[in-house]
């Protein structure tokens, strides 16, 4: 299943990127050229500090069925 839109938007992004052979920097400095000149103002946010992974700790009914697994319970151990 085609989609000319994506279509047409890779067709664009590797016209781009040819003409700087492909050089991620060089695309990357035309990209920030291009920003620059065109007068508009682009929002950037400070990195965010990163949180320690709490989300994939088991919780409730999930915990409980994941004790008996062993796999579970042999990471539990170390």
């Amino acid at each position: 299943m085609n989609d000319p839109i994506v279509d047409e938007v890779r067709k664009v992004r590797d016209a781009h990127a040819s003409r700087f052979n492909y050089d991620l920097d060089a695309i990357f400095r035309d990209i920030k050229t291009q920003e620059k000149e065109s007068g508009s103002t682009f929002v950037s946010f400070p990195p965010r500090k990163a949180e320690p992974d709490q989300a994939l700790q088991p919780t409730g009914a999930t915990a409980s069925a994941a004790r008996g697994s062993p796999l579970i319970r042999d990471a539990q151990a170390i």
